[in-house]
């Protein structure tokens, strides 16, 4: 293990969501980076803008090839990685110290002294991350960051040199979230997720007794205390009833707001009133019920729980929304398929339900189809659809007919629906 006041790392995957805003957090402390990603994408865009190196070869060879320019301190790996993959087994090969991102970040903040302030749950993560960032920074406090898609006030991950706190969109898959000890954490939700992690709903919500336990202070929701949750020292346990009358869409943002109010509150910084005024004027982050064009919205959402929270904001926009939904994972799928319910889409009047988005898969078990997914819906209508040129059509005349249409996934949906609107 080499650690040394000026680093040579290579990102493997640096287009992630996570991946990428480390390296750029890394570049800004002063750290040399490059990397590699099978795609193109938002990310891999961002960090080329800021002179950060970022190659489609990821056979090994160009990793190589920077090895032998300066030798290469870190490759960080997301852990989306299989373990043979050809820039691991070359890494090794050429004695290069592989490590996740969590061991780089705990490194970086342990050298610039920074505290974190996590923002942790099963939905709502990003949004609320983003949300902090943005209020700490209309109130003039310097910060340090990492957020898990892209922003249009700031690069998606930086370092502040004047900055005490690192503001981190801390998830809960891989166990990421395990291996920190934040000064202050927030609790966004609670919804049994990520089944190729936790195998149980048990094992989930002990993972997040254990985060809760390596918080020095943590502020959560009382609901989450019924799934067995139990709060610890020095937490703020709010009740629904307290979540704030903020002029934004959607309840389920105005808690997460909620939440960013009182961590202010409680980390004394910022006068109420300013605190709201910002809250307000949050412009939104990235996939996260984007506006692409009038009447289409783009949003990351793939869980029950989310597709309830982000047509009930919808619905507050318009009384006519199409829901344009493409399931995430298959193994994911199999577990939350009793959870599609005719209240979760109460306020779509039509889905137009695509084949589930493949990834990490568990190749025992059978692929789960739309008709198998929806076969205990029985509202709204729905539309077995494809990513094609017909669903294209149709999103087009709802569009013309006043109507708001909602694409939610996690998958291939944002690029498919960019690539149409050209943008």
């Amino acid at each position: 293990m080499r650690y040394s006041r000026s680093m040579n790392i290579y990102f493997s995957g640096i287009g992630g969501v996570a991946i990428g805003p480390l390296a750029e957090l890394a570049h800004d402390a002063g750290h040399s980076v490059q990397g590699s990603d099978a795609h193109s994408s938002l990310e891999t865009s961002e960090l080329m803008q800021r002179g950060i190196v970022v190659t489609n070869d990821q056979s090994g060879d160009y990793l190589e090839y920077c090895h032998k320019q300066r030798r290469i301190d870190w490759l960080v790996y997301t852990a989306a990685l299989p373990a043979d993959h050809p820039e691991l087994v070359r890494a090794q090969k050429l004695g290069i110290y592989t490590a996740k991102r969590d061991e780089l970040l705990r490194y970086i903040m342990s050298e610039k002294n920074l505290k974190m302030i996590a923002i942790a749950g099963t939905h709502g993560k990003t949004t609320t991350t983003g949300m902090m960032i943005w209020v700490l920074r209309q109130l003039g406090v310097p910060i340090s960051y990492s957020i898990g898609t892209t922003i249009s006030f700031g690069p998606s991950g930086h370092y502040a040199p004047n900055s005490e706190y690192f503001i981190y969109e801390c998830d809960e898959f891989d166990r990421n979230f395990l291996h920190f000890s934040p000064y202050l954490s927030l609790i966004t939700s609670i919804d049994y997720d990520h089944p190729d992690t936790y195998p149980t709903q048990a094992a989930y919500t002990r993972a997040f007794q254990q985060f809760l336990g390596q918080s020095e202070l943590s502020i959560l929701w009382k609901k989450d205390t019924l799934t067995g949750l139990e709060p610890v020292n020095k937490s703020w346990v709010l009740k629904d009833e307290e979540v704030k009358s903020f002029r934004i869409p959607g309840w389920h943002n105005r808690a997460n707001a909620t939440l960013v109010a009182k961590a202010c509150e409680r980390l004394k910084l910022g006068n109420p009133d300013i605190v709201k005024v910002a809250v307000e004027n949050f412009p939104g982050t990235q996939r996260r019920f984007e506006r692409l064009a009038p009447g289409l919205y783009s949003d990351y959402g793939h869980h029950p729980a989310e597709i309830y929270a982000t047509l009930q904001m919808a619905h507050e926009i318009s009384r006519e929304v199409t829901l344009v939904y493409q399931p995430h994972q298959n193994v994911r799928q199999h577990e939350i398929q009793s959870m599609y319910t005719n209240e979760v889409f109460r306020y779509a009047d039509s889905v137009y339900w695509l084949p589930t988005y493949l990834t990490r898969e568990n190749p025992d078990l059978p692929i789960l189809t739309p008709a198998d997914l929806t076969k205990n819906l029985t509202r709204p209508e729905v539309h077995i659809a494809s990513l094609n040129d017909d669903l294209w059509k149709s999103i087009m005349l709802d569009r013309e007919l006043g109507k708001l249409v909602l694409c939610m996934g996690a998958g291939t949906i944002d690029e498919w629906l960019r690539q149409h609107l050209k943008i």
